[in-house]
Protein backbone atom coordinates (compact mmCIF):
# COMPACT_ATOMS: atom_id res chain seq x y z
CA UNK A 1 0.00 0.00 0.00
CA UNK A 2 1.56 2.95 -0.99
CA UNK A 3 1.55 6.40 1.07
CA UNK A 4 -1.00 8.05 -0.28
CA UNK A 5 -3.33 4.60 -0.08
CA UNK A 6 -2.53 4.77 4.06
CA UNK A 7 -3.59 8.34 4.15
CA UNK A 8 -6.61 7.82 2.66
CA UNK A 9 -7.60 4.69 4.35
CA UNK A 10 -6.60 6.51 7.59
CA UNK A 11 -9.23 9.50 6.85
CA UNK A 12 -11.80 6.58 6.70
CA UNK A 13 -10.86 5.01 9.97
CA UNK A 14 -11.66 7.96 11.50
CA UNK A 15 -14.56 8.53 9.79
CA UNK A 16 -15.71 4.84 10.98
CA UNK A 17 -14.62 5.93 14.51
CA UNK A 18 -16.84 9.00 14.23
CA UNK A 19 -19.84 6.86 13.00
CA UNK A 20 -19.00 3.80 15.97
CA UNK A 21 -19.33 6.68 18.35
CA UNK A 22 -23.30 7.46 17.21
CA UNK A 23 -24.10 4.03 17.49
CA UNK A 24 -22.70 3.69 21.11
CA UNK A 25 -24.67 7.14 22.01
CA UNK A 26 -27.58 5.31 20.40
CA UNK A 27 -27.35 2.34 21.97
CA UNK A 28 -26.79 4.11 25.26
CA UNK A 29 -30.66 6.05 24.34
CA UNK A 30 -32.00 2.79 24.09
CA UNK A 31 -30.85 1.21 26.96
CA UNK A 32 -31.90 4.02 28.71
CA UNK A 33 -35.39 3.45 27.58
CA UNK A 34 -35.52 0.19 28.26
CA UNK A 35 -34.43 0.94 32.11
CA UNK A 36 -36.87 3.41 32.38
CA UNK A 37 -40.01 1.06 31.35
CA UNK A 38 -41.91 0.13 34.77
CA UNK A 39 -41.10 -3.36 35.73
CA UNK A 40 -44.48 -4.80 35.26
CA UNK A 41 -43.52 -4.14 31.58
CA UNK A 42 -39.71 -5.46 31.54
CA UNK A 43 -41.38 -8.48 29.20
CA UNK A 44 -43.83 -6.88 27.20
CA UNK A 45 -43.00 -6.95 23.34
CA UNK A 46 -41.85 -3.68 22.87
CA UNK A 47 -39.72 -3.30 26.13
CA UNK A 48 -38.06 -6.82 24.63
CA UNK A 49 -37.78 -5.06 21.07
CA UNK A 50 -36.06 -2.01 22.76
CA UNK A 51 -33.49 -4.41 24.47
CA UNK A 52 -32.59 -6.12 21.21
CA UNK A 53 -32.15 -3.12 19.52
CA UNK A 54 -29.76 -1.84 22.17
CA UNK A 55 -28.04 -4.93 22.48
CA UNK A 56 -27.68 -4.73 18.48
CA UNK A 57 -26.36 -1.30 18.15
CA UNK A 58 -23.87 -1.92 20.97
CA UNK A 59 -22.32 -5.12 19.11
CA UNK A 60 -22.43 -3.03 15.55
CA UNK A 61 -20.51 0.03 17.74
CA UNK A 62 -18.14 -2.62 19.20
CA UNK A 63 -17.99 -4.15 15.67
CA UNK A 64 -16.71 -1.51 14.12
CA UNK A 65 -14.21 -0.08 16.36
CA UNK A 66 -12.43 -3.83 16.51
CA UNK A 67 -12.21 -3.09 12.64
CA UNK A 68 -10.35 0.54 13.39
CA UNK A 69 -8.02 -1.27 15.64
CA UNK A 70 -7.23 -4.04 13.47
CA UNK A 71 -6.77 -1.89 10.36
CA UNK A 72 -4.59 0.46 12.18
CA UNK A 73 -2.25 -2.07 13.14
CA UNK A 74 -2.35 -3.33 9.68
CA UNK A 75 -0.90 -0.48 8.93
CA UNK A 76 1.68 0.07 10.82
CA UNK A 77 3.40 -3.55 9.84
Amino acid sequence: MNKEQRKRLNELIEQVEGIATEIQEMAEEEQEKYDNIPDNLNESERAMSIQEAADNLQEASGDLTNWCDDTRCNLEL
